[in-house]
C-alpha cells in the first residue's frame, strides 16, 4: 500500500512570468526520456488537484498532464471525468454546474480525508502554480467539442489564455478529437499539438499527423513496436506512451526509444532511471 504524504497548503500568488522558470521549462529544450505526471502524482495524491501537481513537480516530473472541460458558465476546469461522482462529493455532469458550484465540492476526501480541502482547480490556477517549473500537457476532453465553434469554445479560450500568460512555448495541447487540433493550429500555429491514440500507427497516420503539424504522438503502450516508433521518428514526431507504472514495461519502451512516459508514479520511474533499474 502506498504511503500518502501530507502536503503543505499551496500558495497561488506566484508571478508566472518568473525569468528563471522561462529558461527551464520550454518544449524546444526537452530531452528524452521525459517523465510525464499523469493527472499529477495520482499515486499519492487525489488526481487533477493542486496538491497532486505540486507533488509531481517536486518529484522531478519534466511535464505534468491534466484534463480540461467547461463548467456551465464556460470556465475551464481541470477534471478528467465528464461527471462528478468518482473524484468529488458532487453528482451529475460537470458542465451542468457553475464554477462557483464546482468550487464548493470536495475533490480530495474520496482519496484520503487529509485532502478534504482540495477543490477542482481552474486551468489558470494550475498554470500559475506550476509557474514554468515543468512543462504542461493539456488534454482537451473529447466531450467538450462543439461543432458550432462558439466564440467562447474551449479551444478558443485555451489559446487566448496561453497567449495572455505567454506560455505558448511551454505547453503541449493534446486530444483524441483531432478537430480540436485543427482549430487550434488555425488559431495559433506556434502552439505544440499532440494526437492521442489507442490504435496502431501506419502510413495514413503519419500523413494525417504531418497535415496537422503535430509535435508528438501519444500512443497506448500495448500497441507500440520498435517499427512504429522508428516510423514516427523518421517522420519527425516524438513518441510518448501511456500509462507506464511498471519497470518492465518502462524497460521495454526505453529499448524501443520511446521519448516520453505518462505515469501515475514519477518517483518509481525516476528511481529506475537514477539507479539503472530499467536495465535490470
Amino acid at each position: 500500500m502506498w504511503n500518502r504524504i501530507h502536503v503543505t497548503p499551496i500558495k497561488l500568488k506566484r508571478k508566472y512570468m518568473n525569468k528563471a522558470y522561462q529558461q527551464s521549462a520550454r518544449l524546444d529544450a526537452l530531452t528524452s526520456p521525459v517523465l510525464i505526471a499523469h493527472r499529477g502524482d495520482k499515486t499519492r495524491y487525489p488526481e487533477n488537484t493542486l496538491a497532486a501537481f505540486e507533488a509531481a513537480v517536486n518529484a522531478g516530473a519534466e511535464m505534468i498532464e491534466l484534463d480540461i472541460s467547461l463548467s456551465r458558465d464556460r470556465s475551464m476546469v481541470v477534471i478528467h471525468d465528464d461527471t462528478l461522482e468518482r473524484t468529488t462529493n458532487g453528482k451529475g455532469p460537470v458542465n451542468e454546474r457553475t464554477l462557483s458550484e464546482l468550487k464548493k465540492l470536495d475533490a480530495g476526501s474520496w482519496f484520503d480525508k487529509q485532502f478534504a480541502a482540495e477543490r477542482i482547480p481552474t486551468l489558470r490556477e494550475v498554470l500559475e502554480m506550476v509557474d514554468r517549473r515543468a512543462l504542461v500537457n493539456i488534454e482537451i476532453k473529447k466531450s467538450a467539442f462543439e461543432a458550432s465553434a462558439p466564440d467562447d469554445a474551449i479551444e478558443k479560450q485555451l489559446v487566448v489564455l496561453l497567449q495572455e500568460m505567454e506560455l505558448t512555448d511551454s505547453v503541449l495541447i493534446s486530444s483524441f478529437e483531432t478537430r480540436f487540433l485543427e482549430r487550434i493550429a488555425a488559431l495559433d500555429s506556434a502552439l505544440a499539438l499532440a494526437a492521442i491514440s489507442t490504435e496502431t500507427a501506419d502510413d495514413s497516420t503519419v500523413k494525417s499527423l504531418q497535415e496537422l503539424g503535430i509535435y508528438s504522438w501519444h500512443g497506448w503502450y500495448g500497441i507500440l513496436t520498435t517499427e512504429i516508433v522508428k516510423q514516427l521518428h523518421d517522420a519527425g514526431f516524438r513518441v510518448f506512451s501511456f500509462t507506464i507504472n511498471e519497470r518492465v514495461v518502462f524497460k521495454d519502451l526505453m529499448n524501443m526509444e520511446v521519448d516520453g512516459f505518462f505515469t501515475d508514479d514519477c518517483l518509481l520511474l525516476r528511481g529506475a532511471l537514477g539507479n539503472g533499474g530499467v536495465h535490470n
